[in-house]
């Protein structure tokens, strides 16, 4: 393999070596914060720090892959009690993982809402999404800025 140039492969995880899994679970607790020290970490999965860190920058889980992966909604929404709370019941629904939320100030008995969610674990497509939220008692207007 030349310098500077990586490969990469799909493999199912159970047909990675032990160690690989282990680094996984291991790099899971630090970055949720179940674990607070690489040794700590390692010492939970059984596994050596050596191996840790020979390791850590060459194993990702797939989904890891997709972490750019954001879609955008910008809504339109009537002010009144329960719209909003409607519309993310659609969204955890869905599965979106959803990432960020922000509401302006009503005006006009309407207000602007954007949404974004990682669409990794969703088992709704994004046009079953969107014909959700369309159909949405209170939603006036809805589209897809990115993603």
């Amino acid at each position: 393999m030349s310098v500077g140039k990586s490969k990469y492969y799909l493999v199912a995880a159970d047909a990675l070596p032990e160690v690989f899994v282990k680094v996984v679970e291991a790099k899971s607790l630090l970055e949720t914060g179940e674990a607070r020290t690489v040794a700590d970490a390692v010492e939970r999965v059984d596994l050596s720090r050596s191996a840790f860190y020979k390791y850590k920058d060459s194993i990702s889980p797939f989904r890891d892959m997709k972490r750019d992966t954001v879609m955008t909604f910008h809504m339109l929404l009537h002010d009144k009690p329960g719209t909003l709370a409607a519309v993310l019941s659609i969204f955890t629904e869905s599965g979106a993982n959803i990432l960020t939320i922000n509401q302006s100030i009503p005006a006009n008995g309407a207000a602007l809402v954007t949404i974004s969610v990682v669409p990794d674990t969703m088992i709704k497509t994004s046009d079953e999404l969107m014909a959700s939220l369309i159909a949405q008692n209170g939603v006036m207007k809805v589209e897809i800025m990115a993603g």
